[in-house]
Formats: C-alpha cells, structure tokens, sequence
C-alpha cells in the first residue's frame, strides 16, 4: 500500500509549527495553533482557556541543581513572552561557540500504531521451509528523506549517514543519532539542539500515515551549561510547559515530568504519555540501557582526535578517508568488541569526536564522544534485550576508564522482570565495578555507586538511575583480591 504524504489540503511540513506562544499577562499556557489555513511561518494566536490550566500537572517535577538554573514548574508564575518568529529563529540559527560543549544527550522516543486497530504482522509469516523473505517496510520507515531531512532540521541537525536491515533504518547525525523502526522513532541530539521542536512534526507525519501516538518519552541529564540551551530547552520546566502545550494538536500527550537523583549531584530529568494498548501480555517488554561517562582516559581520549591519523592516502576521496579514519578509531579504542556481530556506521570529526550507530536485529547501538580535556564525555546506549548486562557494563566502563559516570535504564515490568544482576538493585557491595589495570604502568580502578533512584510511571514504565564515581585505584595484586570478594561485574 502507498501512502501519500502530502494531499492538497494539507499544509507543506515546512509550515508545521509546533510552537506555542506564552501569555505576559497571565500565568496560563497557550495551546498550539494549528490553523490549515495559515500560510507557512503565519504568525499565530495565543490561546488561553480556564479550562486548559491543567497543563501544570500537581504530578510533573523538576528540581534546582548545583550546577543548573532548573526549577520547578509550580515555581512559575508569570513566564516570559515567546513569539513564534523567535522560536522558528532559535530553531535554525547557531549560537556563538561558548568554548564548552554540553555532551549528554536529550532523546525522544515516539511510537505509534496504526489507527485500524491492527498490529504489527508476525514475520514469521514471510518464511518458508527454505526461503526466509525480510518483513516489508511499513509506517514509519515509509517516510522520505526530505520528511526526515525536515524532522533534523526542527532540531538543529542534519543526516550525515545512514544503515539499514530489516526492521530498522539507523542515521548518524551531526549532534548524535536517529532510529526509525516501523512504528516507533527514537532521536538523541547533544550540544544545544532544540529537540523537542520536531514533535509536531511527528504527530502531523504520523496522522498522515494514518497513524496515532501510542507512547512519548523524553529525558536528559541535568545540563552542565543550562545557560547555552536555546528555547525550549532552557529548564525542564520550560520543556515540561512546551510539551503540555502540544495537546492541541493530540490529546494523547497528557502525561508527567519526574526527576530521579540528587538534586546536588547528577539527576535525570524524565518525561512519560504511555496511551499503549496492551493486547498482548509480554508486549515486548522493551527496555534501553545507557551510560554517560564523564573525565575518561586521557590516552583514550586521544584516539578520536582526527590528525592522529593519515589524512588521505593517495587515490582515497574526502568520503572514503573519513570512513577509513571513522572505523581506525573503532578498532582503537575497542569499540567494535562491544558489540559483535553487528552493522556498524561509525563517523570521526574533525578536529576531535566520534559518534557511532551499529545494529543488530531490531536492537540499536549507538555511542557519542566528546574528548577535549577538561570536559571529556563518552555516551553508550542499546535497546537490546539481554538476561544480564553485568558484562556489557563492565566492559564499556573498562574500555573508557572514566573518573565517574551516570548509569539508566527505562523498561517496561516485563523486561526488568527478565533482567538478572541487576546493578541498581543489588546491594552497596555487590553493584561495584572493579577494571583491571590496563597495563603494568597503571592501576586498577574500583566504582562504587554513590546514590540510586527508581520511580514507576504511567502504567508500567520503570525508571532507573545511578551515579557511580571511583572508590580507589588497586594494583594487580589489589585488584585480583577485590574479584575474588566479587566485586567486579563479570
């Protein structure tokens, strides 16, 4: 079946806003307006009503961090005038390079389902005895380039490359990553992207797949430099009111904000509108891991600055050096062992940093690094569905070595059911990671976790976080007493 993306009626994407406009004057959201009638770029009418106060839900939280300007929706009264001609422009123009760089990444994750009620078709249906046929594509990844292209763009960033297999298609962007499967697209941006500005985007695409939201998630670190972000990114209460304000285009979108970890140390920001139907008990029982490092190896650190390797060999194009030179700092720093037996898009740039998609099935892996002394940031993420990943853990920390790092996991009750060695879970003791020494003239380093949080949102989403930082250094002899008391993750 072919769907048009693009009737007459129906208004180019590039007119699509999904920007609301605060009231000076009052302490009440406006609405979206989305008048079809409106030429691209219309200025648009702020909306008030009594009846849509609830956009400030008692449940949504954010907090005050030591280094973050954030606070609390409830702490807002009289929010300043935005007009849309601002945000189209916070949208589409850089800021002055600052000299820092925000590294952790804010992701959304939207899904879909079809509006006829039907599910996904089981793919073991394209099989037979001799011949397996690969699923076709649907919903989502009926999307074109452009519709994607349009998508970036809303959030300050472009498509650099792109992998596919059979369920999913996989973008390195020039701020991170973007994931689309058929019904569920997953986006990371760093640095100051303005994200959440491609959800009406979304919905407006996924109604003319006549599609409908199934389930919005986004979360963030606390910000390091929240004073570089650009609107509506500049507090977590900002982005909760901005979010609240997307009801009229799909009422779907009522759902909280939550704030998981110490408002002194790292914290994780979360946002969750689960509509999902749940016709099947063991509906996928999906989960995503993550681990944001921070200050790791100094030696590490200098693989992925681009002039330690040869520019251009004789007969090489610009595109083929930076393939090469991309998957020389791959193999480097190991990041290929982290994941075996998958597809891999890796990308250097110049004059420093890396980022990388691989995929495998329908599980995606993606790392974003950012080197420069001082400021050093490693991010690793999957969604593959693993018994236990005390070894994957244990493995991506010993590959970085950093000074100390933030770990989550978003999962439905039937994937954290499914998990075994859980290190949010376990106890003090028993959730430490030991790294042996990574050559004779080093030691071996011990993380202990320093604070958890876990909250249970909508129906059955299970948040958790912790930080982790290192408890002491150990040589050999040290290290291999500590593994012998289990200390390691192995």
């Amino acid at each position: 079946m072919t769907h048009n993306l693009k009737s007459k009626n129906e208004l180019p994407l590039s007119s699509i806003t999904s920007d609301y406009i605060y009231d000076s004057g009052s302490s009440k959201n406006s609405d979206i307006s989305c008048d079809s009638s409106s030429p691209p770029h219309a200025t648009e009418t702020a909306i008030t009503n009594s009846h849509d106060q609830s956009h400030h839900h008692p449940h949504s939280s954010a907090v005050t961090s030591s280094n973050s300007t954030e606070t609390s929706p409830h702490d807002v009264h009289s929010p300043p005038a935005f007009s849309i001609d601002f945000d189209n422009e916070s949208g589409e123009v850089d800021r002055e390079y600052t000299g820092q760089f925000e590294g952790p990444e804010k992701t959304l994750e939207v899904c879909f389902r079809r509006r006829d009620g039907m599910m996904e078709m089981d793919h073991s249906q394209f099989q037979s005895d001799s011949t397996v046929f690969p699923p076709p594509k649907a919903g989502l990844r009926l999307l074109r380039r452009s519709d994607l292209d349009h998508i970036c763009k809303r959030a300050r960033c472009t498509i650099l490359s792109t992998i596919s297999n059979q369920y999913l298609d996989a973008y390195v962007l020039s701020e991170s990553s973007l994931f689309v499967y058929n019904y569920m697209i997953v986006i990371k941006t760093c640095g100051t992207t303005t994200l959440l500005r491609c959800l009406a985007v979304l919905i407006e695409l996924g109604r003319r797949l006549d599609l409908e939201l199934d389930w919005v998630g986004y979360s963030r670190k606390n910000f390091n430099f929240p004073d570089d972000q650009c609107f509506p990114h500049g507090s977590f209460t900002q982005e909760l009111e901005y979010l609240y304000g997307h009801k009229r285009l799909c009422e779907k979108l009522d759902g909280n904000g939550y704030t998981l970890g110490p408002i002194t140390d790292d914290h994780w920001f979360v946002f969750v509108a689960d509509q999902t139907i749940r016709s099947k008990p063991d509906l996928e029982n999906d989960r995503v891991l993550n681990i944001m490092m921070f200050d790791f190896d100094l030696d590490v650190a200098d693989l992925f600055y681009y002039d330690r390797y040869q520019r251009k060999k004789e007969g090489e194009t610009e595109e083929e050096a930076i393939k090469r030179i991309s998957m020389e700092q791959t193999k480097a720093a190991g990041i290929d062992a982290l994941c075996p037996g998958a597809l891999f898009d890796a990308r250097a740039f110049e004059p420093c940093g890396y980022s990388m998609n691989a995929i495998l099935y329908k599980s995606y892996y993606t790392m974003h690094i950012t080197p420069e002394e001082g400021s050093s940031y490693a991010s690793f993420e999957t969604n593959q569905k693993l018994a236990s990943y005390t070894s994957l853990i244990n493995n991506v920390i010993r590959t970085f070595r950093p000074r100390r790092f933030v770990m989550t996991l978003m999962a439905d009750e039937g994937g954290l059911k499914e998990i075994k060695g859980n290190p949010f879970v376990e106890t003090n003791e028993y959730s430490r990671i030991a790294v042996p020494p990574k050559s004779k003239y080093n030691s071996g380093l011990v993380y202990k976790r320093t604070n958890i949080a876990s909250i249970k949102v909508e129906s059955d989403c299970c948040c958790m976080m912790g930080n982790w930082t290192i408890a002491h250094e150990l040589g050999d002899r040290d290290f291999n007493e500590q593994r012998h008391r289990g200390m390691s993750f192995n």
